[in-house]
């Protein structure tokens, strides 16, 4: 119940970012607010990171941010045992964007926080395309390949479907293929899926296997170069 409040009271109190206000302190977050850098996919082809929020938050002004999981951990020190609350955030905008982040912290909303700014650090593009050979309309309702991601134990397979089949999926992978804009998919996990991180982890490497077998020419059509 406590948790339930705390993730209610986070999403009534969270703010829109202020782009005016921000101050970029790294050579990519310049570019971005003078306006040099005007997508994501610029980023990635440059080989450049994204080292601070605000970059994601201006070049993906319809980012959404979903609370997945929200569990208690415990280390041992000299004296007694230390309790914190360790949260799993996705973000994406719908349009092939995703980003997946921990944080850990004494409170809950911390720790949503940290898990928020880091999930935006870690956006990364993905490409659609129709890969099934059932389908074949040609259309991005899907992906273009079948792809694997491994993150712990956990073993994820992620393979394009028909259209009008949707997202057969677990309700954590669910959440986070609908933050992608993924509509039709098969997903195959093996493994200690249990574990909500290691599972989400497994996918986000999945989807990012996308763009290093795709990315040269797609990324470059996107980026307008």
């Amino acid at each position: 119940m406590q948790r339930r409040r705390e993730r209610r009271r986070y999403e009534e109190e969270e703010k829109p970012f202020d782009i005016e206000g921000w101050s970029p302190v790294t050579e990519v977050g310049k570019k971005v607010k003078a306006h040099e850098i005007t997508s994501i996919e610029q980023i990635f082809h440059q080989g450049h990171k994204i080292e601070e929020k605000g970059i994601a938050e201006t070049l993906l002004p319809g980012l959404k941010s979903e609370v997945i999981e929200i569990m208690n951990v415990q280390r041992m020190t000299k004296n007694n045992r230390k309790a914190k609350f360790r949260v799993t955030v996705v973000v994406g905008d719908g349009k092939g964007h995703v980003g997946i982040g921990a944080g850990k912290d004494t409170e809950v909303r911390a720790a949503i926080d940290t898990a928020t700014v880091s999930a935006k650090k870690n956006i990364v593009p993905v490409i659609f395309g129709c890969g099934s050979w059932q389908c074949q309309c040609g259309t991005e309702h899907s992906l273009p390949i079948t792809v694997k991601g491994k993150c712990g134990s956990v073993e994820v397979t992620l393979k394009p479907g028909p259209k009008g089949l949707g997202l057969v999926a677990s309700d954590p992978l669910k959440k986070m293929l609908t933050l992608v804009g993924v509509k039709d998919l098969w997903s195959f996990s093996k493994g200690r899926t249990r574990s909500k991180y290691n599972t989400l982890m497994a996918a986000y490497r999945a989807l990012t296997s996308v763009n290093h077998m795709k990315n040269v020419q797609a990324l470059k059509v996107k980026a307008g170069v």
